[in-house]
């Protein structure tokens, strides 16, 4: 299943590894506006005159942010007024191109579990060694990324 996302998917793999640390990182209980203003001793009257919002407004970003309703638009304006640079992204669990091999071999076997019962049924059953072999096959030669998520 070679195609012209390969690459694409690699070098983004490649930059994404840097963030895999981040997903460790888990927010304060009050969330990073409060820790942050808290830190730099800014009183939420003062946070409130930087961004052109009240102390009760302020009160409701925080724990806003901390509950996770709050709006990305927001964050970054709070961010600015805080110093502070957003940083958003999403991080996968494993990478890109391990993923989709995943979902690949998936949908691989799925397939050829068919096929295999039925060789089954005929006494014509294969061993695990062509069965491997029949998954790389199907998915080099049925396969294409755009397959891949289809279905559940």
């Amino acid at each position: 299943m070679t195609n012209l996302n390969d690459r694409a998917r690699k070098r983004l793999d490649e930059r994404l590894a840097v963030a895999k640390p981040m997903k460790q990182q888990t927010p304060p209980p009050k969330g990073w506006i409060r820790a942050i203003r808290d830190g730099l001793g800014m009183s939420g009257a003062q946070l409130g005159k930087r961004i052109g919002a009240t102390p009760q407004n302020v009160e409701q970003l925080e724990k806003s942010e901390a509950a996770g309703t709050i709006q990305l638009q927001t964050l970054e304006k709070v961010a600015r007024a805080l110093d502070a640079t957003l940083v958003y992204a999403l991080v996968p669990n494993t990478s890109l191109e391990d993923t989709v091999h995943q979902r690949a071999r998936t949908i691989a076997m799925r397939a050829i579990t068919r096929v295999a019962h039925t060789m089954r049924l005929e006494d014509q059953a294969t061993g695990s060694g062509e069965l491997e072999e029949s998954i790389d096959q199907y998915i080099r030669d049925e396969l294409a990324d755009r397959d891949l998520w289809s279905e559940a």
